[in-house]
């Protein structure tokens, strides 16, 4: 590495992938077991936290020395590449490591990530989580030593076959089979998810609290499921049903229409992805609460630090399924259409029944899901403003603050038009389907590109 190397680097300066140090400490093993269990990366030892060459007096033993540390310290053991560099006569030593294969790496007992420019301690969920992708596995593909193949119910293994085969498989397998051909039983053993999708008993395990609220502390009707995933999701679905409003629009035809307080298929899509995609390793509960004005969805289990609540909503991201044999089940079933495609679909069927996009949000250790009633004064405000005038103008002044600043943000957006952050979401849902705008990279380090027609 030549100095011109270094002083480029030094220009950038911190981030992700790089970090400064005067002199070789435990903060340097710390970022390099940080940049191993993300991207990989460099620390410049000799440099200070502003940027100045500062270097460092080092013998023929010093580099070795760190290395052995390095090694002692680090588990599974770290071997970083060294350089050694004079810089306007001083000695920068670069210490380069590549993102390791096995996760997680840790340094005397603790798990670091690297998070922009500063190194954080992982979480427990996050180590486990970290440990099964490296083996390309999720939590739902081991083995449950609790249980057998005689809690599960072959009845329900029998009625997935007859689905899928009703869709155009052609299954002959008897059940048992047919779950060791799908790795969901394995040397006489269950996985998680056989269990949760085909257990003969309830279980808290699956526990799903339902409630229609009066208020915020007042609730006139409960229900409590702790069935297998797949009959949950009708049953929550029948729940809902039974306290929304439903209208009968007469048309003049033959068989008049049916109009439901919520877009059905958006409440579908959400039920779904909140019962699939849900932290089993939680001892949390999934909890549906209906008010007069709104639905709210709590799901255990946040978003991956990856993925932000605007890359979700802007569909740019890759979809990494929490459960990935009950998702690919599912996907089977035809429950699930497309792996990562479900928001987008959520948000489609709430701007075709010209419902204000849901509000979607980590919050404690799960995530949290409200859509609005279109009779409540939130979305009144916004179904009187998409039928205006002002819809357009707004449009258009969103796509020339983007014109001005093709790195403008949905807040910067928000602040400067005087609406919420929902009602600039639905606006670029827009005008990407106008084909006027098509965002490139995710919401942290990407930018819009626009039409040359616009």
């Amino acid at each position: 590495m030549t100095p011109k190397d270094i002083h480029s680097l030094i220009t950038v300066g911190e981030s992700e992938t790089l970090e400064f140090k005067s002199s070789f400490n435990v903060q340097v093993i710390e970022t390099l077991v940080a940049f191993a269990n993300t991207r990989g990366g460099k620390v410049l030892v000799g440099v200070s936290d502003d940027g100045s060459l500062i270097g460092l007096s080092i013998n023929s033993e010093s580099v070795q020395n760190w290395i052995n540390e390095i090694k002692i310290k680090t588990s599974p053991s770290l071997i970083p590449e060294i350089y050694i560099t004079e810089v306007d006569g001083v000695t920068v030593i670069i210490f380069s490591i590549q993102e390791y294969p096995i996760k997680p790496v840790s340094f005397r007992g603790k798990y670091f990530k690297r998070v922009v420019n500063s190194n954080h301690i992982l979480k427990t969920e996050e180590v486990v989580n970290m440990h099964l992708q490296t083996f390309n596995t999720s939590w739902d593909y081991h083995i449950n030593n609790q249980f057998n193949v005689n809690h599960i119910s072959f009845e329900k293994v029998q009625l997935s076959i007859d689905t899928m085969n009703q869709l155009g498989s052609r299954i002959t397998d008897d059940p048992l089979t047919f779950l060791i051909k799908h790795d969901l039983v394995r040397d006489g053993l269950v996985t998680n998810a056989a269990f949760l999708l085909f257990k003969k008993e309830e279980s808290v395990l699956t526990t799903i609290e339902l409630g229609r609220f009066q208020s915020d502390t007042i609730i006139k009707d409960s229900a409590r499921t702790k069935e297998d995933i797949l009959r949950q999701i009708e049953q929550v679905l029948s729940f809902i049903k039974k306290h929304i409003n439903k209208e009968v629009i007469i048309t003049g035809d033959a068989q008049n229409t049916q109009k439901w307080q919520y877009p059905l298929e958006a409440i579908r899509e959400i039920v779904t992805n909140m019962i699939v995609h849900r932290d089993y390793r939680s001892s949390s509960d999934s909890i549906v609460k209906i008010f007069n004005d709104k639905i709210e969805f709590y799901n255990p289990g946040r978003l991956p630090d990856s993925i932000t609540v605007e890359d979700l909503l802007s569909n740019n991201y890759k979809s990494t399924p929490r459960n990935k044999l009950i998702a690919d089940f599912c996907k089977s079933l035809g429950l699930i259409e497309k792996y990562g495609s479900g928001i987008k679909r959520i948000i489609e069927y709430c701007i075709a029944d010209q419902h204000t996009i849901p509000e979607f949000k980590n919050i404690s250790d799960g995530f949290l899901v409200t859509v609005f009633a279109k009779n409540s004064d939130k979305v009144t405000d916004k179904v009187t403003d998409h039928d205006t005038d002002h819809d357009t103008d707004r449009l258009k002044e969103v796509l020339d603050a983007i014109k001005k600043n093709n790195r403008i943000t949905v807040a910067q957006i928000a602040a400067s038009n005087g609406v919420s952050k929902s009602t600039v979401l639905r606006d670029l849902h827009k005008l990407k389907a106008q084909k006027k705008i098509k965002r490139i990279g995710k919401e942290k380090n990407g930018y819009w590109e626009v039409s040359v027609q616009s």
